[in-house]
């Protein structure tokens, strides 16, 4: 019920434009749209009880969230579409939601990085299983293991290709 009255209030707090945007992204694509609203209800639930202090923040918990997020779009798109198609859309609707919602550029960098991320981390994935056969513990418990190595993000100059990012917090 939370994650809903977030979204009502997200929604609510969007400017006329901004709306107009969106809708010109989700209503050509209802099914992809609805996939992955669930995909963001999904992602943000589980790294919210996994990292409680730092999921909705710029921490790890957030690195991990964005590349969750994106790996659950391009999970739940790939059952009804190509991979291809779900990926065009995944980045298009993850980068829409930064143009919408903007942040500082540092924590944007971060942001855009983590969902590339999640993006090529499906796409690895996908050589060595067929697409219909995905599991979310697949996603939770790779990213888990992948952020172990991650990175933290100190300027919009630094590049750390194959890493997850984050800001620290201190």
């Amino acid at each position: 019920m939370r994650t809903f009255k977030i979204f009502f209030n997200t929604i609510r707090s969007m400017s006329f434009q901004k709306i107009r945007r969106l809708l010109g992204l989700i209503l050509p694509h209802p099914i992809f749209s609805l996939l992955s609203f669930y995909a963001t209800i999904k992602a943000y639930t589980i790294a919210q009880k996994k990292f409680p202090d730092t999921a909705s923040t710029n921490g790890i918990g957030n690195a991990f969230r964005h590349a969750l997020w994106c790996c659950f779009i391009m999970m739940y798109c790939c059952k009804v579409s190509s991979p291809q198609k779900a990926l065009k859309f995944c980045k298009r609707i993850t980068d829409l939601h930064e143009e919408l919602f903007p942040n500082k550029p540092l924590e944007t960098k971060m942001d855009l990085h983590n969902n590339k991320f999640g993006m090529e981390y499906f796409m690895e994935m996908l050589q060595g299983v067929h697409r219909q056969f995905f599991e979310k513990s697949f996603f939770i418990d790779g990213l888990e293991k992948k952020m172990k190595e991650a990175k933290v993000l100190k300027s919009t100059d630094d590049d750390f290709e194959g890493f997850l990012v984050y800001l620290d917090e201190k």
